[in-house]
């Protein structure tokens, strides 16, 4: 009788203890179909903790626009062009995040609500002034925010 046995599958990584060699290992049996020794649950958490990474990281963008704005508002003789600067380079980051995932379009208010708080600590700690100075709610449009001009370059003489 010629039984054949499948061959024992190497040991499995443990996610808990070593991330990197699990994705690896993760990766290389998604990619040979062997769905049945996918760590399933753990996979699932990773795939939604990078979704949850690019929510984070437009939030981060929108923080730093709103934070200088708060601060050019509130303190506008300070002002410098490295604020117009941070700006335009945040916003460019917030848009690219934005093309390169669009299902984030649908969750633009709330990034931008999430990020009004984060800009109104942080404008009350690097002014100095009371945070009862900044409103609780976000006092630009959603337009304001993402359109507002900040010439980098004084206007010519």
């Amino acid at each position: 009788m010629n039984i054949r046995t499948r061959p024992a599958a190497p040991p499995r990584i443990a996610y808990e203890a070593d991330l990197y060699s699990w994705a690896l290992e993760q990766a290389a049996l998604l990619r040979a179909g062997d769905l049945d020794a996918l760590d399933r649950e753990n996979l699932a958490e990773e795939i939604e903790s990078l979704g949850r990474g690019e929510f984070n990281s437009l939030v981060g963008a929108w923080c730093v626009v709103l934070l200088h704005m708060l601060k050019l508002d509130h303190q506008p003789s300070r002002g410098t062009r490295s604020s117009a600067i941070s700006i335009a380079a945040h916003r460019e980051n917030g848009a690219d995040g934005l093309r390169d995932n669009p299902g984030l379009k649908s969750r633009l208010d709330e990034t931008l609500g999430r990020a009004y708080r984060g800009a109104r600590l942080e404008a009350a700690r690097e002014t100095g002034l009371a945070l009862t100075t900044f409103p609780e709610r976000c006092p630009c449009t959603r337009d304001g925010v993402l359109n507002r001009p900040f010439p980098i370059d004084p206007a010519p003489r």
